[in-house]
């Protein structure tokens, strides 16, 4: 058996313990996506603009479950096998499933106010030209780091890799600054106004048919301490924050692929239909949507 060093601050069990964590999200998440993916796939009443979105999500989340359960692997080897280059890859990936991810459950928090709210159309050419800039932009800052500005490399445990925050130097901070700005404030500035606009005509009919707190909170929940950690870098030295700690987060983060499986497509009453049908060959009608009065 070839010889390894474990990463400063871990123990073989702490690398048998996050190997575990990020095994069982990720195949948590890969099962119940999968699900979601094949049923739109294959049930053809489903496949409409609105599901579109949800599908498309479900893609990203299940890059990222394999982006988790890659770590997992390599966690249970004790080291990263595929070299330096590879770490680049891996972060790459992982960058444009979360991106694209977030991205895709603003484009539903905005469907979903046409939907219940406006009563407008979705058309199959508005679902594609968004999906296909959303995957676009989401590849395009992704790659950036690739070339020069920013730079991916390996977490704590030197068995995953993302962008390099212990650096802190200009490329970094403008970098994550842009990030957040394009890839958090904005959805989640988006999602709040939408659900709650949604919440307000759901008031008004005196039918709650979801809760519309759920999403922007879990997306918040499992991001937002990662993301946390990420502007601290901006400013402070963060490798004073424990490396357990800074594991421990991007593990949660990892874990929103299984929470928005449950709640946009599980949980979505214009989408679970199909999966039921799927998995048990029944049909469920689509619920009718109230207008206010």
């Amino acid at each position: 058996m070839a010889a390894y060093t474990l990463p400063e601050g871990f123990t073989e069990f702490d690398m048998f313990t996050f190997g575990t964590a990020l095994l069982v999200g990720g195949l948590l998440g890969f099962f119940l996506n999968a699900i979601s993916i094949v049923s739109f796939l294959t049930v053809k009443e489903m496949r409409n603009p609105s599901n579109f979105f949800v599908f498309n999500l479900a893609v990203a989340d299940l890059c990222l479950n394999i982006n988790g359960l890659t770590a997992a692997y390599a966690s249970y080897l004790r080291y990263w096998p595929f070299g330096q280059d590879g770490c680049g890859y891996h972060g790459f990936q992982g960058m444009i499933a979360v991106l694209a991810s977030i991205s895709f459950m603003a484009a539903i928090a905005w469907d979903r106010y046409h939907q219940y709210c406006t009563r407008q159309k979705l058309f199959w050419s508005t679902t594609l030209t968004m999906s296909g800039i959303i995957w676009i932009l989401s590849i395009f800052w992704a790659a950036v780091p690739l070339m020069g500005w920013g730079v991916y490399d390996f977490e704590p445990m030197r068995t995953c890799c993302t962008l390099d925050y212990t650096r802190g130097d200009r490329d970094y901070v403008t970098y994550m600054l842009t990030l957040v700005l394009l890839y958090l404030m904005f959805p989640a500035i988006t999602m709040l106004s939408c659900y709650d606009a949604i919440y307000k005509h759901f008031k008004k009919i005196h039918h709650h048919r979801f809760n519309t707190n759920m999403p922007l909170r879990v997306m918040l929940m499992c991001w937002g301490p990662y993301v946390l950690m990420c502007i601290y870098a901006c400013f402070e030295n963060v490798k004073v924050v424990s490396p357990k700690l800074r594991m421990v987060l991007p593990v949660v983060a990892k874990t929103n692929p299984i929470f928005n499986a449950l709640l946009y497509s599980f949980g979505n009453e214009f989408y679970r239909g199909g999966v039921w049908h799927f998995l048990t060959g029944q049909k469920i009608v689509d619920p009718l949507i109230k207008k206010s009065k």
